[in-house]
Formats: C-alpha cells, structure tokens, sequence
C-alpha cells in the first residue's frame, strides 16, 4: 500500500479505444487523463499504423509507472512514436499480479492472424485453472495477471477465423471483464456476460466520417468532445471496423448463446466511477444523490436543544453529492440543516509523499485534508461519506473533525457494512482486515471510530437507490456474500461464498 493510500475500496481499471481519428494516441491520451481516478499505478497506449515499407500494420507500445501526465511527459511520444487511426489505452489499479513493468496494460502479440491488442478492466474467477492448464500445455506467460490468458486462449484457438477466436476465448473465461481489442483493421469491445463493468461507445464527426470511441465512462467522452452512443451490453461483443464508418452499423455479437441478467457493480455508483459520468446507461451523480435521501430517510441527525441548524459535510470528494442529497431531504422533512464545505481536500499531494515519524497515519489524513473551524466548532456534525473499509481513515478523520471543538460528530454511510472480499476486480482486504468483522454492530464501530453514532445504509434502501429496470441486476457480494458468479479456488475447487 501506498504511504499516502487511503482507506478506500480500490478502483479496477480504465480502458479506452479509438479508431479512425487522425490523432488516435492524443485522443486516447486524453481519455485516460478523464479516467485517472479509475487507476493510478501505470499508464499505456498503443497505436496501429500503416507501414508502407513493409506493406502491414505496425503497432507501436508506450507504457509506464505514475500517472498519465507522468507517462506522456514528452509530447512527441504521441505525434512520432504513437502514429495511427487507431489506439487503445489503459489506466492500471492492480488487483492481480505484482506492480511490475511487465504487468502494464495494454498487451500486445502477433501471431498468426496479425498483431493483436488488449486492455482489460475487471477479474476473472477462473485464472488458476486457466493458467494451469495452459502452462501444462506448454505456454510461457511473460506477466503474472489474469488479463494475459486472453491472449493465449485467442492464439491457441483452432478456430479459422479472428473474430470466433476472440469469441470462444471470452466462453471459457468466466469473471469480470470489459474488454478492448485492437486487431490490424477493427477495434472490438466486449462486457462480460454479466456485465459487471462498465464500457461505453462513443462518436465524433471528423469531416464526412465518424471517428469511434470505446470507453470505461462518458466523462472520458466529454473531455474530446465526442457523443454518447450507447452501452456495450452485457454479454455483448462488437466490432468497429471500416463497415461502420461506411454504415454507421456497428456489429454485435453474443459471447454466450443465452444471456443472463446482469450482475453491474454497484460499488461503480457507490464510489468509482465519477459523477459526471453516465454509467449502466444512468447518471451517477442522481444515483448519489438518492444515496443520500435515503440515509437521511433511515437515520436522520436531529439537531440539539439550542435548535440551531444540524451542519452536513461530506468526506470529498466522493462524498459531495450524497451529502447534498441528505441535506436536502433532511430539510424537506422539517430537519433543520445546512450543507456546509467543513473538509477541505488537497488535490496535489503525491502518491510517494513519506510521512516520517510514529504518527504517520494522522500526517497521512492531514496532508489529504483540512477541517473549516469556523464551519464546525460548536456544531452538531454529521459526516456523510461512501464507505469503511479498515476503519484507519474514517478514525484519523474523525480526530480531525473533533480538533475543532464541534458538539457532537455522527457519521453516516452511503453503503452497507462491507464484509466480504471482491473477487471482480476491487481490492479489497481480506475479511479479517474489515472492520465490519471486528465489531457487533454500528454502535461498537461508532464508538472504535469515536463518534456519537454511526449508520450504514441498509441494503434494502441500497437497492432501491439505484436503477431498476427489467433484466438488470446488481452484484452486492461486497455487502452479503452472495457471489453471483463461481469462484476458482484452485485445484478444480470453487466457491460461490467466501
């Protein structure tokens, strides 16, 4: 872990695709800059051209540890390295394999049906059977993650066709996946069959074509300025090729022959993904927003015999518009109280700053945040944030808080207890390292924490925040053990509980 690393759930991955833009490696650059807060640890790009001396396509690699920013410091890495009409991008949050130069996304081989490119957002459940039986066969992995074993079931398939390969190499994973490919002519974009993370089409009018884009979120749209088109749907694969800039069509594909209903993520509206983006074919900052009025509905903070006002603020930046959404319900049902800005976060604090000393975790939450004094000394508080995960950071906060001599601190979630590991692509700590398995119940949290009183959202107000529509469904496996898909535990054996 990070010295400066929060106690949050840790994001997965961003993936991008960009195909028939003149300056694929840019716009891909920037989409990345919109998804950094998806993964922070490593960043590439890879770009196809035309090699007209050799008469092939021609794939071209930069990749890195840090940032975007960090990664493509020199601008001629995208107008002379990264040439081409098309481009794939990844930002990298490991939840698989060390944090090694050879881990970084995008991968890339030829083989017998030309070069080929991935990057991948999400886990598979089915790697170590996967990964035993392929090296039994005689492959030689060159990374330690699971998103390597689509290469190898794509190039070790019979099938006599690019695309079936890709098909049957996406049957026999099972997991979470949103996939990009790019192949010397298309850009091909696949979900999971149940869908657990997001992915996006996108396009933009460059001259009398479109340019396509494949994306983890539309804010990663917004910021190239191209329009939402649709969601890739779960168990979907598509094609983006010179078809569909003559047509406009862009094909579609079964990966399984029956589709089950979707299993979406909903930590993705909880806390990863931002809230300018649409994601699941919804607004997140609505989601947040209903997140919130349903709290202050469940658990709502009364304020104190001087009748003054009850002071929200959120733990940002996460929190913001759930806070919004508690304050304004809380007013509507005649509970004085005011949204305030009580924590203000710092934005530019590296990721390597050391914090020396047997404090360290406080200098930790200090350098990442500041209380406003005048806002909160007096008042009775109530903090509105995502979740808790260790507990570490939500204790430190409080201290924070409290060093302002505020009346009373209560602390209110917009997620239920989490209490059982990820296996789809969030980082999770193991079961024994979740505060939620340490204590029996909200008030012995509340006071580990040292609040006045805690509440986490019921997973009943959860689900009836988000989305509900006919065939969607949600994976909550983080808050009830219920994991929808089976889990490889190795040597044959699976589990569908932890």
């Amino acid at each position: 872990m990070s010295p400066l690393e929060l106690d949050k759930p840790q994001c997965n991955c961003g993936v991008i695709g960009v195909f028939n833009h003149p300056q694929a490696s840019v716009m891909t650059y920037y989409a990345l800059h919109a998804l950094q807060h998806r993964g922070q640890e490593a960043a590439g790009i890879v770009a196809s051209s035309f090699d007209s001396n050799k008469n092939k396509q021609r794939f071209a690699t930069h990749k890195g540890e840090g940032l975007v920013l960090d990664v493509f410091s020199d601008s001629t890495i995208l107008s002379d390295k990264l040439k081409g009409m098309s481009a794939i991008g990844h930002n990298r949050y490991s939840t698989t394999g060390s944090a090694s130069i050879a881990n970084i996304q995008p991968f890339t081989i030829n083989y017998r049906y030309g070069n080929l490119a991935l990057a991948h957002n999400g886990n598979l459940t089915n790697t170590k059977i996967l990964r035993k039986t392929l090296q039994d066969e005689g492959a030689i992995f060159q990374t330690t993650t699971d998103s390597e074993l689509f290469l190898h079931l794509i190039a070790r398939s019979r099938k006599t066709n690019q695309l079936d390969q890709i098909r049957e190499a996406l049957q026999i994973a099972r997991g979470a996946y949103s996939l990009v490919l790019m192949t010397d002519t298309s850009i091909i974009a696949a979900r999971d069959p149940h869908g657990f993370r997001p992915l996006c089409i996108g396009r933009k009018k460059m001259g009398d074509e479109y340019a396509y884009f494949v994306v983890s979120e539309t804010c990663a749209l917004d910021i190239i300025s191209a329009e939402y088109v649709r969601d890739v749907r779960h168990n979907e694969l598509v094609v983006i090729d010179r078809k569909t800039i003559e047509t406009g069509e862009i094909t579609s594909y079964m990966i399984d022959d029956i589709t089950p209903q979707s299993c979406h993520c909903i930590f993705e509206y909880i806390y990863f993904s931002r809230p300018d983006s649409k994601i699941f074919g919804h607004n997140v900052d609505k989601v947040r927003r209903k997140l919130g009025k349903n709290l202050a509905l469940e658990s709502p903070v009364l304020p104190g015999d001087d009748g003054e006002k009850v002071v929200a603020i959120a733990v940002p930046d996460s929190g913001n518009t759930a806070t919004l959404g508690f304050a304004r319900e809380s007013e509507k049902n005649e509970i004085p109280t005011k949204y305030e800005i009580g924590l203000i976060r710092s934005h530019y604090v590296g990721r390597t700053f050391i914090a020396p000393g047997q404090d360290q975790r406080e200098f930790k939450v200090k350098t990442k945040f500041n209380v406003v004094r005048g806002v909160l000394e007096g008042k009775k508080v109530v903090m509105v944030d995502d979740s808790i995960v260790r507990g570490t950071t939500s204790r430190s906060l409080v201290n924070l808080v409290r060093e302002a001599n505020p009346q009373e601190v209560h602390l209110r979630i917009t997620s239920p207890p989490i209490t059982h590991p990820c296996q789809y692509g969030m980082d999770f700590p193991s079961r024994e390292e979740l505060i939620a398995n340490d204590y029996n119940g909200e008030e012995e949290i509340g006071k580990a924490l040292g609040v006045n009183s805690l509440h986490y959202l019921s997973v009943e107000s959860l689900m009836a925040s988000v989305p509900q529509e006919e065939g969607v469904g949600y994976c909550n496996a983080c808050f009830t053990g219920n994991y929808p898909v089976q889990i490889d535990l190795g040597g044959g054996k699976f589990a569908t509980e932890e």
